[in-house]
């Protein structure tokens, strides 16, 4: 394992769910993020950002990691769930809500 994967499955496994993204959750930096961030914060997840635009590495490094070309990208429990597109329809479904809970992650929405 590279020195990049293994900073990124150290992130990876530092919370339930994380996002990696372009901006941060306040200020995200592309609409894709921004939607991410929007669907997390309305199913009320608890979820940790990592901002690949501070780390050339790191954005390179998560496209890489999961080979994966696009950038948000989500992980739960450690498991990489997808992009934008593929969280936004679990989303509209309800799969989202469904899947953190059974993986066991808190949600304060309802």
């Amino acid at each position: 394992m590279t020195e990049v994967a293994e900073r990124i499955k150290s992130l990876v496994d530092q919370k339930d769910v994380v996002l990696f993204m372009k901006g941060t959750p306040t200020f995200p930096q592309c609409g894709f993020s921004s939607t991410v961030v929007q669907i997390l914060d309305y199913i009320g997840a608890d979820y940790g950002a990592v901002n690949v635009l501070d780390d050339p590495d790191i954005r390179q490094g998560i496209k890489d990691y999961n080979n994966w070309p696009t950038i948000p990208q989500i992980f739960v429990k450690g498991e990489f769930i997808g992009g934008c597109d593929i969280v936004k329809e679990m989303f509209e479904t309800g799969e989202l809500r469904d899947l953190m809970t059974e993986k066991g992650v808190e949600l304060t929405a309802s």
